[in-house]
């Protein structure tokens, strides 16, 4: 009898331990792949390193040594100013596309999926087409302004044109991502209020001001500061496009970062900009989500 309870013992143990152990693996690659590294990148920005190797702990130093670079805060100024021209286009268009695309009418479902190639192809692959179109010696641009008896385009060598390809191209991948959030968040709505507006009579534009937009209104919050989170961070379309230039037109804070590390080799430098970088994207994500909360749905 007393060996029965124990067998039944052990197996309610092992009953209670079973999840453990299968999760036991996914958290062991989370901490591999996630906690570790920043952990890690943590403990290097306290450092300071030469020929790639830390040499001895100067803690804060690295953090007050970034405020007072002139290129780290020129850097931010040029990603803030990336981050919010190239979300803001893709939110009116995405939500433009969502719209009109609610509809059912023939050839709609191939309309959605062709909206959605562009963010689906490499962003490598999208960077090089376009350096193609906007190349000033045989780029497509060109050759169309010389088909008009035209100059040459010159677009990469001018800061303002540059930094405004940039956005396009920013633009022309990732509005499709807005496009299939904000459309599903228009597919969730309740249909009551929209045929109550239209017994009483109301236009397009009132119903979407009154109804569409207070209700769509956390979806297009989560969509923004997911899109502008991920905007930070963009990396491969600027280091193929422009490297960052010309002259400093289009360094956003990862291409600074990527030269100070790999260029400059000043490893811990770049690790305290990178950490500043997520706690600034942290910020903005959790006041998001309080104002959001703070509004709520109407």
């Amino acid at each position: 009898m007393r060996s029965a309870r124990r067998a039944r013992l052990q197996g309610a143990g092992f009953d209670l331990a079973l999840p453990y152990l299968l999760l036991a693996p996914s958290v062991l690659i989370v901490f591999a792949v996630l906690i570790y590294p920043l952990w890690d990148g943590l403990r290097a920005s306290t450092q300071f390193w030469r020929y790639g190797k830390p040499i001895n702990n100067i803690g804060l130093d690295n953090y007050i040594a970034l405020w007072s670079d002139a290129q780290f805060l020129n850097s931010l100024w040029v990603t803030v100013r990336f981050v919010g021209l190239s979300v803001a286009i893709e939110t009116v268009l995405g939500l433009a596309l969502a719209l009109f695309c609610l509809r059912e009418f023939r050839g709609i479902r191939l309309l959605r999926t062709v909206l959605i190639v562009p963010m689906v192809i490499t962003p490598v692959v999208v960077a090089i087409v376009f350096r193609l179109i906007y190349a000033s010696d045989a780029g497509m641009l060109t050759a169309f302004s010389e088909h008009l008896g035209g100059t040459p385009v010159q677009i990469l060598g001018d800061p303002f044109r540059a930094f405004l390809a940039l956005v396009a191209l920013d633009v022309w991948e990732w509005t499709p991502l807005m496009f299939l959030i904000l459309l599903a968040g228009l597919q969730s709505l309740p249909t009551e209020p929209f045929e109550a507006a239209r017994v009483d009579g109301a236009g397009a534009w009132r119903t979407f001001v009154d109804h569409t937009l207070p209700m769509l209104r956390p979806v297009l919050a989560i969509a923004i500061v997911l899109r502008s989170i991920d905007a930070f961070g963009t990396f491969d379309q600027v280091f193929v496009l422009t490297r960052g230039g010309p002259g400093e037109a289009t360094r956003l804070i990862s291409i600074y970062g990527y030269d100070t590390a790999f260029k400059f080799q000043q490893t811990g430098f770049a690790a305290a900009m990178f950490v500043t970088m997520g706690l600034i994207m942290l910020a903005l994500a959790l006041a998001a989500v309080r104002l959001l909360r703070r509004a709520g749905p109407t």
